[in-house]
Formats: C-alpha cells, sequence, structure tokens
C-alpha cells in the first residue's frame, strides 16, 4: 500500500517535528593520564557550540 502524503502546513509540521540530531564525544584527560569520554545528545545545529563549551 503507497504511504500517505501531506502538503502544505501540514508537511512543515511534520518536519519541524523529526530534529536531527548529532552524537557528540569529548575526551578529557584526568590526572593519572587516563583518558574519559564524555557523550551527548544534542540537535545539530548546536553540535558546534556544545563542542566549544566543552574543550578543555
Amino acid at each position: 500500500m503507497a504511504k500517505k502524503q501531506a502538503f502544505g502546513e501540514q508537511a512543515q509540521q511534520m518536519k519541524a517535528t523529526h530534529r536531527k540530531m548529532a552524537k557528540v564525544i569529548i575526551a578529557k584527560k584526568n590526572e593519572r593520564g587516563k583518558f574519559a569520554y564524555k557523550e551527548a545528545m544534542v540537535d545539530q545545529e548546536e553540535a558546534k557550540d556544545f563542542i566549544q563549551k566543552n574543550k578543555s
């Protein structure tokens, strides 16, 4: 069976609800010299800002 398609405002609303997410992994070196990794899921548009804020 064919999938129903939405047009106009309805299509824009459906597209807006499907956010594109990015998985960001940040490595930090601890006192013992080992690396610890932090994972976070953020909006794709906010990924660069998140990385800049969490850089060491």
